[in-house]
C-alpha cells in the first residue's frame, strides 16, 4: 500500500474497495486450492495480466511489483526441485507470485484511505466490545506512512557509513537509525498529544 496507488479511471479503480478486497481473499483462496500442475499456474498468471491490463496498469509497473521476489523465489523453486519436482516448484512458485501480483493490482488501483475506511467499517461492531476503529484506522494510517519513513532512515545511515567507508560495520549502521527511529517516535507521539489523540485515554484516567 505504501506509495503504489496509481490515479486511473478503469473498471478497477472504480469498483469499491470493500468489493476488491473481497474478491482478492476470494481469488488467493480459489488459487492456493486449485492450482495444481504448471498449466493451472499459467492460466492464472493470464488471468491477473489481463486484470493488470483492465487497470490500465503497464508490463514495467506490473513486474517492478514482483521484481523484490527474485531471490526468494530463486530460493524457493531450488529448495522445492530438491526434495520434490521441477513440476512442483513451477506450481509452488508460480502461486507465490500470481497472489503478490494480485495483491499488488488492488493496491495499485485503490487508494490508502479506502483502505482505512473499510477497515473503519469492519471493524465497527466491535465497538460495543471497546474497540475504537477510530484509532486502529490511525494505527494503520501511521504504520503506512512511517514504513517508508523508517526505510528513508536507513538509506540515509547507509550512505553516510559509507561515505565515511564504514560500509561493512553493522554498529555504524544499526546505532543511528535505532536513535534515529527513537527520536522519530518521540517527535510524532508528542505531535499527536498536542493534537488532543490521546484526550480520551487521559480523561479514562
Amino acid at each position: 500500500m505504501i506509495g503504489l496507488y496509481r490515479p486511473g479511471h478503469s473498471l478497477l479503480h472504480r469498483l469499491p474497495a470493500g468489493w476488491k478486497l473481497l474478491l482478492l481473499m476470494v481469488g488467493v483462496i480459489a488459487v492456493i486450492a486449485l492450482v495444481r500442475r504448471p498449466v493451472d499456474v499459467a492460466v492464472a498468471a493470464g488471468v491477473v495480466a489481463v486484470l493488470f491490463g483492465v487497470g490500465g496498469i503497464g508490463p514495467r509497473t506490473a513486474l517492478a511489483q514482483i521484481r523484490p521476489l527474485f531471490w526468494m523465489i530463486a530460493i524457493i523453486a531450488v529448495f522445492q526441485v530438491i526434495i520434490t519436482t521441477p513440476a512442483r516448484a513451477v506450481v509452488v512458485c508460480g502461486i507465490l507470485v500470481v497472489t503478490v501480483a494480485a495483491a499488488s493490482l488492488v493496491t495499485l488501483t485503490t487508494r490508502v484511505t479506502a483502505m482505512l475506511d473499510v477497515c473503519g467499517r469492519v471493524l465497527e461492531p466491535l465497538r460495543r466490545f471497546g474497540v475504537d476503529p477510530d484509532r486502529i484506522g490511525l494505527l494503520l494510517a501511521l504504520t503506512i506512512r512511517l514504513v517508508p519513513l523508517l526505510t528513508g532512515i536507513v538509506h540515509e545511515v547507509s550512505d553516510a557509513r559509507k561515505a565515511r567507508g564504514l560500509q561493512w560495520s553493522m554498529t555504524a549502521l544499526a546505532t543511528p537509525v535505532v536513535v534515529r527511529a527513537l527520536r522519530t517516535a518521540d517527535a510524532l507521539g508528542d505531535s499527536l498529544v498536542a493534537r488532543g489523540v490521546d484526550d480520551d485515554r487521559d480523561d479514562d484516567a
